[in-house]
């Protein structure tokens, strides 16, 4: 992988990673299309780096919210609002969290293992997101516990390269109920520990083993990294004007018509 390679995957990552469209399946697409032959390991290596850089896009973009949600949370012993809301972000962190434990190889393995896969997982994704936009469930004014866990456990479903994040635990928390602002803006920030956890350990694995790294190069690596930060921080106040105006079906609409190419694609 070269810089220019790196630099068009890393825009890809930013600019997809938060809308409904699956930045991990894109990433496989791009690849396929630039002729990138790589390993599991090295694909699995890159997308942690740039999705890593489009989490610390997030924490730029809702620095506000975050940072009145460590204010809440540090700053007095007493249960609050922040402490709250924090809590339901941890637990909608343990499906994922076990995802990661026990099931980390058999998710690296499908990574890397062609369009097939990616196209019927959009299409998924499309469903998911049609049924969400149609579906006029009872609105709530907060997200309660139970809707935090099944959000997480959308969340966990959708490590799978084309199936949207975003679009899988956005479309979760409209069918509950939940406000669009607020399931959008929790979305967001549900999926900060995980990626930047992910981060760490493969920081450690570079460490114990850098020829992974240098497969790759450390120079794509950073291209990647910068470009899908900048990317990632438009696509973020992007998306969450986006949610609230509802317009989420023209995604399943492109969803559709993506992993139908990629089927077609992996088939011929």
């Amino acid at each position: 992988m070269n810089w220019l390679e790196a630099l068009i995957l890393g825009l890809v990552q930013g600019l997809t990673e938060f809308l409904p469209v699956s930045s991990s399946g894109h990433l496989t697409i791009g690849q396929e299309l630039l002729g990138l032959e790589t390993s599991a390991a090295d694909n699995l290596l890159f997308d942690v780096a740039v999705h890593a850089a489009t989490v610390l896009s997030t924490i730029c973009v809702l620095w506000a919210e975050i940072a009145e949600l460590f204010k809440g949370t540090f700053c007095t012993t007493k249960w609050n609002a922040e402490k709250e809301y924090v809590a339901k972000i941890f637990i909608s962190m343990i499906p994922v969290f076990i995802v990661g434990m026990f099931f980390k190889d058999k998710v690296e393995a499908i990574f890397g293992s062609g369009l097939l896969i990616v196209g019927i997982c959009l299409i998924i994704t499309a469903l998911l997101l049609a049924f969400a936009y149609f579906a006029k469930p009872r609105q709530k004014e907060e997200i309660t516990w139970l809707d935090s866990f099944v959000i997480g456990l959308g969340q966990a479903i959708a490590v799978l390269p084309g199936l949207s994040r975003s679009g899988t635990t956005i479309a979760t928390g409209l069918l509950l109920g939940d406000r669009k602002e607020k399931v959008a803006q929790f979305s967001f920030l549900m999926v900060l520990i995980p990626i930047l956890g992910e981060a760490f350990l493969s920081t450690i694995d570079i460490i114990k083993q850098p020829e992974v790294a240098a497969n790759i190069g450390i120079l794509p690596l950073i291209v990647g990294f910068v470009a899908a930060f900048a990317a990632g921080a438009f696509a973020c106040r992007f998306m969450i004007e986006l949610v609230k105006k509802g317009k989420l079906i023209w995604f399943s609409i492109y969803c559709v018509a993506i992993g139908i190419a990629s089927i077609i694609y992996s088939l011929v």
